[in-house]
């Protein structure tokens, strides 16, 4: 007899253990990790294109046209290659270098002479670009600006320097497209001086080397130019430029513009006698003030003593016009007045003339044109100012016209 095996119960099933603790916390901070993800993603490459260089010309970190930073990049990928900013620096930096340094001078105007003086005497090779006349004769003595050159076309060494044979015809007289008034200043030697003069122009030349008094060489440039980005790329201008500073280190010094570093106030410009006699005055405008000023202290309000009526004023004004017969004044007073009163009734202004007052007023009044002209109007003779009765009159006959305008 054959028994059969029972069968298999069916697997449990196999429920979710309880969530760790690492979930949980994922689940409640998985949206607030990713938005400050996706916000720092968003903030670098946002950042990326507002990298800030510095700008001015032959500046070596500005990458603007009349900047040098391609210059200086490759210049630093064959030297040590030291920017300064001041002469102290560039004093330091070349005496650290060592014996093979060049040391490039930009905008050297921005230097003071006792600068220039201490510059000269460090005794290394020198690159002046565009110098002044007080760096000439402190690094080359003999040596003189004769001439401009506006040249835009490649110009020949012309002479037998290395540096320039090796770079062949450059543009170190051209005129830089982001400055057209800018030119290149030529050279010239006094006799006696042991000089190689390249890339020869009308009056004199765009480089000349020297010997300088304190050892080493001076090389002078007549235009910075052909080292900016914008023209590097241009014929020999870069191995010109390389040539030149050939060297283990590089010292480059291109000055920052002097800074204020103090001032004086309005009062200190003024001189000790000035101020001082500032005081007797001060003192004259006190003793003027209370001489003049009768009153110390504040003003104290006073009431009237009486309440003077309007019509005080027109009686007394009569009077005075009657003590001393002047009849004219009085006639001349009644006619402006009534003149004052009927002529913007009348629908003029004040400046009308006679004929229009005396036309409007007879149309308004029907009186005759001829009565009312001597009446208002008279001649030399006013026949009112005669005597009292006539200006009583004349004063009656006015109430009159003004009470027939109302």
């Amino acid at each position: 007899m054959t028994i059969a095996a029972p069968p298999e119960a069916p697997p449990a099933p196999v429920r979710p253990g309880p969530d760790t603790s690492v979930r949980r916390l994922w689940r409640a901070f998985r949206f607030p990790v990713i938005l400050l993800t996706a916000l720092s993603v968003v903030a670098v490459l946002l950042s990326l294109g507002t990298e800030r260089f510095p700008t001015g010309l032959l500046e070596p970190g500005s990458p603007s046209p009349n900047g040098t930073r391609a210059f200086a990049r490759i210049l630093g990928e064959r030297s040590d290659v030291t920017v300064v900013r001041d002469s102290g620096a560039a004093v330091d930096a070349v005496e650290r270098a060592g014996e093979d340094t060049v040391l490039l001078i930009f905008l050297d105007h921005r230097l003071l002479p006792e600068e220039l003086d201490t510059l000269s005497e460090l005794g290394t090779d020198t690159v002046l670009v565009q110098p002044s006349l007080r760096s000439l004769t402190a690094f080359a003595p003999g040596t003189d600006v004769t001439g401009r050159g506006e040249t835009s076309e490649p110009v020949a060494p012309g002479c037998p320097l290395p540096a320039a044979e090796a770079a062949g015809d450059t543009r170190i007289g051209g005129t830089p497209r982001f400055d057209r008034e800018a030119s290149t200043e030529l050279y010239s030697v006094a006799d006696g001086v042991i000089s190689q003069s390249c890339y020869p122009g009308p009056n004199g030349s765009a480089l000349v080397r020297v010997d300088s008094p304190h050892g080493g060489t001076t090389t002078v440039l007549g235009s910075g130019a052909f080292l900016t980005n914008d023209a590097l790329a241009s014929d020999g201008n870069a191995a010109l430029g390389l040539n030149l500073a050939s060297a283990e280190n590089v010292v480059w010094l291109r000055p920052d513009p002097p800074t204020q570093v103090g001032g004086a106030t309005m009062w200190e410009l003024l001189s000790s006698g000035l101020r001082w006699s500032l005081l007797p005055l001060v003192l004259t405008l006190a003793l003027l003030a209370l001489w003049r000023g009768r009153r110390m202290g504040a003003l104290v309000p006073e009431s009237l003593p009486v309440v003077v009526r309007a019509s005080e004023t027109t009686e007394g004004r009569a009077r005075l016009y009657r003590s001393r017969r002047a009849r004219d004044r009085a006639v001349a007073a009644l006619r402006a007045g009534f003149l004052e009163r009927a002529v913007p009734r009348l629908g003029l202004n004040s400046d009308s003339g006679p004929d229009a007052v005396i036309s409007s007023l007879a149309t308004r009044t029907g009186e005759d044109p001829d009565t009312l002209g001597p009446l208002l109007y008279p001649g030399p003779t006013d026949p009112y100012a005669a005597n009292d009765e006539a200006m009583l009159r004349l004063a009656d006959t006015l109430d009159g016209l003004a009470r027939r305008l109302r």
